[in-house]
C-alpha cells in the first residue's frame, strides 16, 4: 500500500513492492518506453529515450488532456532512477525508483515528491496518488512475474 506524507510545503506518496525477478529485469521494463503502456495500466504513453538528460513526455489516465514532461536527472542502471519537472522555489516534482537486490528477488521503491512555495496553492488540486502508486507496483509485479 502506497504511503502518503503530508505537510505544508512538501507532499510525497511513496510505494514498496516485493518482485520475483532480478533487478536486471525490471530495470528492462522501467527504462523501455515504447514497452511502458502494455505493461503499465498507469500510463497512456511515454514518449522519449529514458536516458539521462532526456526530457520525457507522459499521458497518463488521470489527467487524460494534459501531458507530464520529466527530465530524467539520474541513471544508475537496475538501481536508482530520478525524474524531475518543474521549478524550485515554486514547484517541483521529483520521481525516484530504487531497486534493491532481496531475498533472490528484488525491492522496487517508488517515490514522488512535491514541494516548493506554490505547492500549498496547488495541493488542493492534485489527485490522490496512493491508488495510481499501488496500481504502477501491481503492474509492474505481475509484468515482471510472468
Amino acid at each position: 500500500m502506497a504511503t502518503r506524507t503530508n505537510s505544508a510545503f512538501r507532499l510525497s506518496y511513496e510505494v514498496r513492492a516485493q518482485l520475483r525477478a532480478s533487478p536486471a529485469a525490471v530495470w528492462a521494463k522501467l527504462t523501455d518506453a515504447a514497452g511502458f503502456p502494455s505493461w503499465n495500466s498507469t500510463v497512456t504513453s511515454l514518449e522519449g529515450p529514458i536516458t539521462q538528460g532526456q526530457r520525457l513526455t507522459i499521458r497518463v489516465p488521470i489527467a487524460p488532456d494534459r501531458a507530464f514532461r520529466p527530465t530524467v536527472v539520474e541513471l544508475v542502471p537496475e538501481q536508482r532512477m530520478v525524474w524531475r519537472d518543474g521549478m524550485l522555489p515554486f514547484f517541483q516534482g521529483t520521481r525516484t525508483f530504487t531497486l534493491t537486490p532481496k531475498d533472490g528477488g528484488c525491492e522496487f521503491a517508488m517515490e514522488e515528491v512535491f514541494r516548493g512555495a506554490m505547492l500549498p496553492l496547488i495541493k488542493p488540486s492534485l489527485p490522490d496518488f496512493g491508488p495510481v502508486f499501488d496500481r504502477y507496483a501491481q503492474d509492474l509485479k505481475a509484468a515482471c512475474e510472468r
